[in-house]
């Protein structure tokens, strides 16, 4: 009787070890995988979003008052610092040329119901005992936010949906040259997962004028207006495919497109106004002579996939 006690005891111990473990190896998980409904897109008033403060609004505009240094970022290629600001907000300041097409960017796929991050644009920012920077972008890390491993193109919980060929669409839309699945990534925000694309500073110039490997990268070039403008973005409509004018490399992202997809997509870039997309790029501190020539190549490419939507054969100059 005893030993039986002794044993039953001991099984007992080792349950509540193992449930422990259990529950602590599902917490590490989910800390790690998040949890909830996956989200990539959502319907929105696309008329009544203000693309000039974006997604974070007037309300999260950084104060500039008071800066902090906490430690510089190592990943990517860009200078980037980890800084505080005066009312005590986390941000990651991105230097250099990408950070006025990534504001615009991610002001046009936010303005159409994609998710995305919160940033700004800031001309010249001081950060003590690093120096003063020209051309910087402020992207938010808000402590309610977690950020959660990166997602893949090809393997993801929207494959096969308009929501996710649109967003393949708007890469080419906005001659995104850098969509390596890195640069994607996952945030935990409440019981909801966002699929963003986190880097979007590729944006807005040219894409590699060829398909050769290595030196496909040969006149690319990012957040240059005459560039953008002068260069094309669908190729043309095949049967029920519409076919991207894409050169470079990760071409499997750029295709099999149908006119639906197009479709889809032309119905809300067209909800769009004209002072929408100017604010757009006014938030990202283009002159006023940039901003007029991308609100007109923008506009442009909306008519080109409003066109393939609609099945034209043929929807470039």
């Amino acid at each position: 009787m005893k030993n039986t006690r002794i044993s039953s005891a001991l099984l007992l111990l080792f349950a509540f070890i193992f449930a422990g473990n259990t529950v602590a190896q599902d917490k590490k998980d989910k800390e790690k995988t998040g949890f909830g409904k996956p989200v990539m897109w959502e319907s929105v008033n696309i008329s009544e979003r203000n693309l000039l403060d974006g997604p974070g609004g007037n309300a999260m505009r950084p104060n500039l008052s008071k800066i902090e240094f906490i430690e510089e970022e190592k990943s990517g290629h860009n200078k980037k610092f980890r800084i505080k600001d005066g009312s005590g907000r986390i941000w990651i300041a991105k230097i250099g040329r990408e950070a006025m097409p990534e504001t615009a960017a991610v002001r046009l796929l936010w303005g159409i119901g994609y998710k995305s991050e919160v940033n700004y644009y800031v001309p010249k920012l001081t950060i003590p005992g690093q120096g003063t920077f020209e051309e910087v972008r402020l992207e938010a890390r808000p402590d309610d936010i977690k950020r959660l491993d990166e997602w893949k193109w090809d393997e993801n919980p929207f494959v096969g949906t308009k929501e996710l060929n649109g967003l393949r669409m708007m890469m080419m839309f906005l001659n995104n040259w850098d969509v390596l699945d890195l640069q994607n990534k996952v945030l935990q925000v409440g019981d909801e997962q966002h699929y963003i694309v986190s880097d979007l500073g590729s944006t807005f110039g040219s894409l590699g004028n060829n398909n050769l490997p290595i030196v496909y990268r040969l006149g690319r070039s990012t957040g240059n207006a005459k560039d953008f403008s002068k260069s094309s973005f669908i190729k043309g409509v095949e049967g029920n495919e519409v076919i991207l004018a894409y050169k470079g490399k990760s071409r499997d992202v750029f295709r099999g497109f149908t006119t639906e997809d197009a479709r889809w997509l032309a119905d809300l870039l067209k909800q769009l106004s004209k002072k929408q997309i100017t604010d757009a790029f006014r938030a990202a501190g283009f002159s006023s002579s940039e901003r007029n020539t991308y609100v007109k190549a923008v506009s442009n490419r909306i008519l080109e996939l409003d066109r393939a939507g609609n099945g034209a054969k043929l929807a470039t100059k």
